[in-house]
């Protein structure tokens, strides 16, 4: 005798409440068992340890919330059947993300209600790459930042609705050789280190061959960030290659402490390009913003290897003309899903 499963009306609101509208199956959060589908194993397995208060299963706890329970078992229902295909672009690394690494909690509950994987290689260009998923912070100048200069001000509050991958390290000279051949950088002692001495200009025909971009202004800085407030995510000297460690030259990525969600020199090494024109910021809230539609300089962040303490920070903004090089600035790529 089979039995049928229907899912009450308040079944389904109370899902709707854990699970954001741009929620997608698409990577299968609900396959516990990770097997290509959703079905009986995988309601079994979360249902033993709902019910025996058991050891929790890897991935049983779905939405991220530190607990197995009615919400976990939503997404089983929901999500019932085959997974449709992985991302085309892109060669999973870790589905979920890795605990150690994203230490952010809030972060890391946000990356698994998406459903999408959270590293990955992009298969193009053999970039690393993190999902940053949708959420909202506080832009501009922290709190109590006494460095914080006037184009941070005022700090006004940001949304990203859309999750988005990035580059889990600056882009390096052997991705750029590889991809574009001649190598434009200063420092050439070793190809780990990121690429520099190219302009924004010189940037997007390597991100338009690859399908990157470059990130908007605000999502570099919600991603530096990582959902730390403060104006650095760490002890400077921990974090970051500045004037005062450098020897004033860039060091190999993914060398100092990553952030809480996994990236690295976000702050030091070298400055990075964004997408955004440069402009003032209002108080007002914004929601995905992209800054002006033209402009004469673009947006630089996070200081670099030649920077004093004042301008690595991840609030700080720095502009230059798009067809400047220097061999303190290079960029990391960002992509859509």
């Amino acid at each position: 005798m089979f039995v049928r499963l229907t899912i009450p009306t308040v079944f389904v609101g109370l899902l709707a409440l854990q699970l954001p509208s741009h929620h997608a199956h698409s990577q299968c959060p609900s396959d516990i068992n990770e097997n290509g589908i959703t079905d009986s194993a995988d309601l079994t397995g979360l249902l033993a340890v709902i019910w025996t208060n058991g050891e929790t299963l890897p991935r049983a706890d779905i939405n991220g919330d530190g607990i197995v329970d009615f919400f976990d078992l939503a997404f089983v229902l929901a999500g019932w059947g085959p997974c449709p295909p992985a991302l085309p672009w892109a060669t999973t690394i870790d589905q979920d993300p890795n605990p150690r690494i994203v230490t952010d909690a809030d972060f890391r509950k946000r990356m698994i209600v998406t459903g999408l994987p959270w590293h990955v290689r992009d298969n193009e260009s053999g970039i690393e790459m993190l999902l940053i998923p949708p959420g909202s912070f506080t832009m501009g100048a922290s709190p109590g930042d006494e460095d914080a200069a006037s184009e941070e001000n005022p700090a006004h509050t940001v949304t990203i609705t859309h999750a988005f991958y990035l580059g889990r390290s600056e882009v390096t000279q052997s991705t750029w050789v590889e991809e574009m051949g001649a190598n434009p950088s200063y420092f050439l002692e070793d190809l780990n280190r990121p690429v520099e001495n190219v302009s924004w200009d010189a940037v997007q025909p390597f991100c338009a061959q690859n399908g990157l971009r470059l990130p908007t202004e605000a999502e570099w800085e919600y991603a530096c960030r990582g959902g730390d407030t403060t104006a650095r995510y760490g002890p400077l000297d921990e974090i970051a290659w500045t004037f005062t460690n450098s020897n004033q030259t860039t060091w190999q990525v993914c060398s100092k402490h990553a952030n809480a969600i996994g990236l690295f020199d976000t702050i030091g090494n070298v400055s990075e390009w964004c997408q955004d024109w440069g402009d003032a910021y209002s108080d007002a809230s914004e929601v995905d913003p992209t800054g002006p539609f033209s402009g004469i300089f673009k947006v630089l962040r996070g200081g670099g290897w030649i920077g004093q303490a004042s301008s690595c920070r991840a609030s700080h903004r720095a502009l230059s003309l798009t067809v400047n090089s220097s061999p303190a600035i290079g960029f990391r790529v960002a992509r859509n899903p």
